[in-house]
């Protein structure tokens, strides 16, 4: 049977040319996935994209503003006709308003697969015209991904240079994991995973000895393989339960001041704010249990426990999605640091265990070969967790980074290979900053959300009509991924689509370089084999890979140590922040003079939390689902399974429940002073009393007359469109404050898993005269 990877595995499928009959694990996983199952149901689903479609208003009366983005029906055209109008508009707005007027959004969870990476395509498509505004970092670490490069080294870098688990199974005594070891969200990996590994070697590590210990407010969201002791503090008060533990270990004199000495700068700056010298206020356990809730006594007995051990810190990507989400990851890195095990097999710390698939794998010799995007010549870019604030107040000024970035008047958005009305926050706030630009153009295998709020939507395949291979962020095993199926509908893949598109606008050439998609597989592979030669590494022709099953990349050892040079030689082996050591305070950061993000970590009380909690007394969590990745394939078997009633499934602890008189299985109502949504109840004593947890991803099914109220269950509608802070601009949708009540009166349905209205085709020709 061929295979095929995705970003949540691959899988072996079986099809008669036009569906997928059978689709079942790759055999070579040793820990699959059901998350699979969505892949075959979703292909035919009514919600398919098959036409290229026009929203009427936009169709009629040109580009423009519109608050009728979501709510107009749209016209299906021809291919030539839609390619026609893409093509005029783009054409337009570089020639009237240049570069800096055109958004080219994207994300970097679109289908797996190195040439048709949507995020590849049209970047690549863009800089072909001219240029475009970028979205700097992301949503999924985009605080962490600006605090570490200034404090010990690039996200990037600590993820795929990881202690592999391997060297975890074989020598970590204690495995301390703030904000959990998610099963979940390490059966996923960026551009695919073959082989999932880490239950293994839980497994193996608890077999050994290993003690895990869970600091989260979400029970069962580790494995529950690690066995592990649970502490629930109050969600957002990590950072002052971490300021606790390294009190201890400075107070008993159990921090490794050799190793602050040679390998860290700040210690003196930090020490005095702990200590309680600078602000009166010892950092001690005492204060933290007023904080945390966590007995001071048990916090006590874990930094004890750290210091004794050869102790792995995890912080989860989660810690950051909040606001200061910067603070919990520096004081991640100070306590380890601190215990002076960074660069020791077993010990250390590493930020994504349990948010990846790919993190515990060690480096490859190469990455797999992937379509260059070409250079961006505009200047301008965003964070990407202010789209709202740049759609809505063009010309402000942000701070980010040490930088002031004036926000662009954007005049078209071209958006392929992501939802954001599933990443951002404050989703009424978002819809109306997409009523403001001309021309929103979507390239979409489903009717999302932001599908029903663009102006022209053009169908994409899924990664299994179309030829292509892939391999995931650190992942050895790479496919061949051949074409399975015929394309649904008139779906064409984002390569053919932005050929056609550029092959109007007189830059076909460039864009294509005269290569068909085959022909592209094959230069890029006998590129990318020829550059692992010159190392002395030999893989296979492309013919003999295109024939084969897959291939493994190999790795440089398998036994690997995250920071072990900077340890062995920091002299020889510094790392890139402005002292060549660790930063426990950081003058670059300091410097900037952000009171959000001083130049140290500290405990900064969050605006929505349980500490200062109202008339919303319940913390919620919007975390990532079980059933699906991100948004994707929501209207999939699995996906689908695990509704309540149709809506996305809300968990509360029973003493909650039973004091607002709710029962299983009830359709409840979330809100606060941004936003309502319906869900479903599940009721479970995983969740820690005073938090709900409700995933995110549930297609966006706003109510006809109000925004801010969500039929099926997004999570988004009640996020705060704020900043973590002014260093990173990131998103902190993890956090909010709620409150839940049976939901009174008939039961709304749920529109967002059938098609969109479509404007009667004996009235399309005449739209179309009137838009020659």
């Amino acid at each position: 049977m061929p295979t095929h990877l995705t970003h949540w595995g691959a899988f072996e499928a079986e099809s008669d040319g036009k569906s997928l009959t059978s689709v079942r694990p790759w055999s070579g996983d040793p820990d699959p996935r059901d998350i699979l199952a969505n892949t075959a149901s979703a292909q035919h689903h009514p919600t398919r994209v098959l036409r290229p479609s026009i929203r009427r208003g936009w169709l009629e009366n040109g580009p423009g503003p519109s608050t009728a983005r979501g709510e107009e029906p749209f016209v299906e055209v021809s291919w030539e006709r839609a390619l026609d109008l893409v093509s005029k508009e783009l054409d337009r707005v570089y020639t009237e308003h240049g570069s800096s007027s055109v958004y080219g959004g994207s994300y970097g969870w679109a289908s797996a697969g190195r040439f048709h990476h949507a995020q590849s395509q049209i970047h690549r498509f863009l800089n072909t015209l001219g240029g475009y505004v970028a979205g700097i970092s992301d949503y999924s670490y985009g605080a962490s991904g600006i605090l570490l490069p200034h404090i010990i080294a690039g996200a990037d870098e600590i993820m795929a240079k990881a202690s592999s688990w391997k060297v975890v199974s074989e020598t970590t005594d204690l495995f301390v994991c703030f904000g959990g070891l998610s099963e979940k969200n390490s059966g996923i990996g960026p551009g695919g995973i073959g082989r999932h590994q880490a239950r293994g070697a839980i497994e193996k590590a608890v077999s050994r000895g290993c003690r895990f210990i869970d600091i989260t407010p979400i029970a069962d969201d580790t494995y529950a393989e690690a066995r592990a002791e649970w502490i629930a503090p109050r969600p957002g008060s990590d950072a002052a339960l971490m300021l606790a533990l390294a009190f201890v270990l400075d107070a008993e004199d159990l921090a490794d001041r050799a190793f602050l000495s040679k390998y860290c700068v700040g210690t003196e700056m930090f020490l005095p704010y702990l200590r309680g010298d600078v602000d009166g206020i010892p950092k001690d356990p005492k204060w933290a249990e007023e904080i945390t809730t966590v007995p001071a006594t048990r916090i006590e007995r874990l930094a004890r426990e750290m210091a004794s051990s050869r102790t792995m810190i995890n912080l989860s990507w989660s810690m950051q999605r909040q606001q200061h989400g910067e603070q919990p990851i520096w004081l991640g890195v100070t306590l380890a640091a601190m215990l002076g095990q960074i660069g020791l097999p077993g010990g250390g710390f590493q930020h994504g265990y349990g948010s990846s698939a790919d993190i515990g794998l060690p480096l490859r010799v190469s990455s797999a070969p992937s379509l260059p995007q070409g250079r961006n010549t505009e200047a301008l870019g965003i964070p990407v967790a202010r789209i709202s604030d740049m759609l809505l107040n063009p010309g402000t000024e942000i701070d980010f980074n040490g930088r002031r970035i004036t926000l662009p008047k954007i005049e078209l958005v071209y958006w392929a290979g992501g939802n954001p009305f599933h990443h951002h926050q404050d989703l009424a706030r978002l819809r109306s900053a997409f009523t403001k630009p001309s021309t929103v153009i979507v390239h979409e295998q489903f009717w999302t959300s932001t599908a029903r709020h663009a102006d022209i939507v053009l169908p994409a395949t899924m990664s299994f009509e179309r030829d292509d291979y892939g391999a995931g962020r650190n992942d050895p095993t790479f496919f061949p991924m051949h074409a399975l199926t015929v394309p649904a509908g008139e779906a064409r893949d984002d390569y053919a689509i932005f050929a056609a598109i550029a092959e109007k606008l007189g830059c076909g050439e460039q864009f294509t370089e005269g290569r068909t998609t085959l022909q592209w597989l094959r230069y890029l592979y006998d590129r990318w084999q020829t550059r692992l030669k010159e190392k002395d590494v030999d893989v296979p022709d492309f013919d003999t890979f295109w024939a084969s099953e897959k291939m493994e990349i190999p790795v440089i050892d398998q036994a690997q140590v995250l920071f072990s040079d900077f340890r062995h030689d920091p002299e020889q082996h510094p790392l890139r922040t402005a002292s060549g050591k660790i930063e426990i305070y950081s003058s670059v950061i300091a410097g900037f003079g952000y009171p959000d993000c001083p130049g140290h970590p500290v405990w900064i009380e969050p605006d929505e939390w349980l500490g200062n909690a109202g008339r919303y007394p319940l913390q919620l969590i919007a975390n990532q689902p079980k059933t699906r990745l991100h948004s994707q394939l929501d209207i999939g078997t699995t996906s689908q399974k695990s509704k309540v009633q149709g809506r996305e499934p809300l968990r509360m602890h029973p003493e909650d429940a039973e004091a607002r008189k709710l029962v299983e299985g009830d359709v409840v109502r979330l809100f606060n002073d941004r936003g309502a949504c319906l869900a479903g109840l599940v009721i479970t004593p995983a969740v820690r009393q005073g938090v709900v947890q409700l995933s995110a991803g549930a297609w966006y099914d706003p109510a006809p007359d109000d925004p801010s109220f969500c039929r099926h269950g997004n999570v988004n509608v009640l996020t705060a469109d704020r900043p973590s802070s002014s260093l990173s601009q990131a998103t902190t949708a993890q956090h909010a404050l709620v409150e839940v009540e049976k939901w009174k009166g008939s039961i709304p349905e749920v529109m967002v898993t059938r098609p969109p209205r479509f404007h009667p085709e004996d009235q399309q020709s005449n739209a179309e005269t009137k838009n020659p």
